[in-house]
This record gives structure tokens, sequence and C-alpha cells, in this order.
């Protein structure tokens, strides 16, 4: 099943309808390749479609977040953004003064995090790691 068909899917189960727009939204959504905060959605939705409003972006947003379809992110200092969610795990470093946000995988972090969360007498269920930086000239 495609992440499309999902959003659909998900969407549908909450009790809204898959009217054109919302299609343009989960269209914008598989195909990022970056973070979207709302605002960003809506700027690209509503050059494929003027009808598109920002309520229906807020709305659609959220209820794929509570259906886990999508990851909301409040990076520090900036607004929500949000990507696919059912990927493989991965960290995020934010430059702070761009904004865009750098995904990387470290199995040395992961291991790290694991063995400081063994001699502290825990296990981890979940993590999230945000690094924030400027590049080096």
């Amino acid at each position: 099943m495609t992440e499309l068909s999902r959003y659909e899917r998900d969407l549908k189960n909450a009790g809204l309808r898959i009217t054109q727009p919302r299609r343009i939204i989960l269209q914008i959504l598989e195909q990022s390749g970056d973070h979207p905060d709302a605002t960003e959605i809506f700027q690209r939705a509503a050059k494929m479609d003027a009808r598109i409003s920002l309520a229906t972006v807020y709305r659609t947003m959220k209820v794929l977040e509570e259906t886990g379809a999508v990851e909301r992110h409040a990076f520090q200092g900036g607004p929500a953004r949000f990507e696919q969610a059912d990927r493989e795990h991965h960290d995020h470093l934010i430059d702070i003064e761009t904004g865009a946000v750098v995904e990387f995988t470290s199995p040395r972090i992961e291991e790290l995090q694991r063995t400081i969360a063994e001699e502290l007498g825990y296990e981890i269920v979940d993590h999230r790691l945000e690094l924030y930086g400027r590049k080096i000239r």
C-alpha cells in the first residue's frame, strides 16, 4: 500500500471526505523530501489549486498526526514541521541560520544511547535526537 493510499484511508477512518484539496495536500506530503510546515504545504498546494485554504491544511495535518501517518516536529524556535511516519529511524540536524533540516543516522550514536540507558538501568523504548548548528565556513 502506498503512503498516499494510507493517508486517504486514515482520513476516511477519521470521518473526513477525500476532497480534491485534500488529495493535493496528500500528494505534496508523499512527494516532499523535506520537512514542510503547514504554511509551506499550503503555499505548495495553492499553486496547484487556489481553492485550498490554510484551515484545510491544518485540519488535514492534525488528523494525519493523530492517526500516526505523519510525525510532527517542533524544532526549537520554528514552526511545527511534518514528515512521513513509518520511516526508518533517523535523527535531525537543524541549521540555525537557514532552518534547513538534515536527516542522518549514526550506529555509533545509537549504540552509545543504548549503553548509557543500560548503565542507568533503563531500556530505550523511544527517543528523538535533534542537533542545532551552523555551517562551518
